[in-house]
């Protein structure tokens, strides 16, 4: 089964998480991927030792990949890049604004010489605006762009637990690189693409954002819904936390009636409709958390499952660990295997094979044999 990318080849100058994770999906489906590293190698390589002695953030987003060393500041080294480019596809970097022109190579340089290339970079605010040069990393784009303030309990504002800034800029690149593979699949011409992290996260906020410039600011909920209720976690009678959503108010009558044995909740007119829930929600909380406290966990589950109501187990990563869902892949690294989640997306037409995680500069010998004979 030949994978979809198979065959094109893809340079990743990068570092860290945003451009790795979008270099990272192109070798999942199946390019080749060069990931040229500094020769301390990329610092995501020290980020932890959690992964077989390894960083489990490197090992998460660089497999499949070759890791190949150069220092640009060696004219041996730029002649194996400029060589690598003359044959790539793809060519994705996260430098800071400026580094690689000031190393000599501006894109727009690079796309004159290499026509159907198509050259992604990533950075923090873009390339011009008066955050273009500031250092920009996942938690400091969560605090810029706002993301903190709605995420967290009434409190304080928190940070999201994952790097959720860099995996949503490299997946936007990685979305925008394939639609230039297409455009250039008609055109014959490469791409130009810039991707913003403050973008990427801007983008995502625009509910908040139009929430709250119309005069409903948005608040910290924690584990509940601002706009929607009930939609929350309840504790049951032997203190297990259960999220339940109620989507509609046909599914809230539903709810009444089949769950909570109060057909009459459902016709009163402080929680009829959602509005009516959402400005009442004390009271519709209240009835619902006396319902969960009176039972334990598996009797609430059986009669949410019976009702088909949405719930679920607020799990922490232990509870993830065992969770019956979850799908794991083994991936070969340098210190053994590593059992890993399995990529999101399933093709029937193509089998699920990962590449190894490359040991620092495990390439180098070859590809300069390769591309500089």
């Amino acid at each position: 089964m030949v994978k979809p990318l198979a065959g094109l080849l893809v340079v990743s100058l990068e570092q860290a998480v945003a451009a790795p994770m979008a270099s990272r999906r192109l070798a999942d489906a199946g390019a080749r991927v060069i990931k040229l590293e500094r020769p301390e190698g990329d610092f995501a390589r020290g980020y932890d030792a959690a992964a077989a002695g390894q960083s489990s953030y490197f090992v998460w987003l660089n497999r499949g990949k070759e890791s190949v060393v150069v220092d640009l500041a060696r004219a041996e080294d730029r002649a194996l890049f400029e060589a690598m480019l003359a044959r790539a596809d793809v060519f994705v970097q996260n430098l800071k604004p400026g580094s690689l022109a000031r190393l000599g190579y501006p894109v727009e340089s690079l796309l004159g010489r290499f026509e159907r290339l198509i050259a992604c970079s990533i950075t923090g605010y873009g390339d011009s605006g008066p955050y273009a040069e500031r250092k920009a990393y996942d938690l400091l784009i969560q605090a810029e762009a706002g993301l903190a303030s709605v995420t967290g309990g009434p409190e304080a504002p928190a940070r999201v637990g994952v790097s959720i800034v860099d995996i949503a800029t490299g997946l936007t690149a990685y979305e925008a690189i394939l639609e230039a593979l297409i455009a250039r699949g008609r055109t014959g011409r490469g791409a130009d693409i810039r991707v913003s992290m403050f973008d990427c996260t801007a983008e995502w906020m625009t509910v908040p954002l139009l929430q709250g410039e119309n005069g409903l600011p948005p608040r910290r909920a924690g584990l509940s819904h601002v706009s929607v209720a009930p939609y929350g976690v309840f504790d049951t009678a032997d203190g297990v936390p259960v999220l339940i959503s109620i989507q509609s108010d046909r599914e809230w009558g539903v709810l009444c009636r089949e769950v909570l044995d109060e057909p009459g909740l459902a016709a009163d007119p402080r929680f009829a409709t959602n509005v009516a829930r959402v400005a009442n929600r004390a009271a519709t909380d209240a009835a619902v958390a006396a319902w969960f406290a009176a039972r334990d966990h598996r009797t609430a589950i059986e009669r949410l499952t019976a009702a088909e109501i949405a719930f679920a187990r607020v799990n922490d990563v232990a509870g993830l660990s065992a969770h019956p869902q979850l799908r794991r892949v083994d991936v070969a690294t340098p210190g053994g295997i590593v059992r890993m989640p399995a990529p999101g997306a399933r093709s029937a037409d193509v089998a699920v094979e990962l590449g190894p995680v490359p040991a620092l500069g495990a390439h180098t010998r070859a590809a300069r044999r390769e591309f500089l004979g």
